[in-house]
């Protein structure tokens, strides 16, 4: 699957977006090593801690079905589903995605047209807090 392709699902899945507080969406694809795609959406809760991004939304799902080697994710974000500029995903889901991805996991970063930034998770975390077997 190209990258674009990715982003393409995960605007698809923004559109499941539950975020009636701050009318700001976000979808995520993660491609998993399997070749299975997972989608995730932000889902708000008025007490706000309780929230959850969509990028841990995609990684509980792949993880809850077994997966546990994955490659790449594109997440989109905006303000009432306009992507203009990149959406980073914040730190939580960054540590989440240090838990079961190498410093070398992509990470792309989508927007409303074929423009899109790459990193690592190694660039986005790079201090990251794991425990020492």
């Amino acid at each position: 699957m190209n990258v674009l392709e990715l982003i393409e699902q995960a605007k698809e899945a923004a559109k499941y977006s539950y975020s009636p507080y701050s009318s700001f969406t976000v979808g995520a694809a993660l491609l998993a090593k399997s070749g299975e795609v997972y989608l995730g959406c932000n889902i708000e809760n008025a007490a706000f801690s309780p929230s959850c991004c969509a990028e841990r939304t995609a990684f509980f799902k792949a993880v809850s079905e077994g997966e546990r080697e994955f490659e790449a994710i594109a997440i989109v974000g905006g303000k009432d589903g306009n992507f203009e500029i990149p959406c980073p995903p914040c730190g939580v889901c960054r540590q989440v995605m240090s838990e079961f991805c190498s410093f070398d996991f992509k990470i792309y970063l989508g927007t409303d047209t074929d423009e899109y930034a790459q990193y690592s998770l190694g660039e986005l975390l790079p201090a990251s807090f794991v425990l020492e077997e």
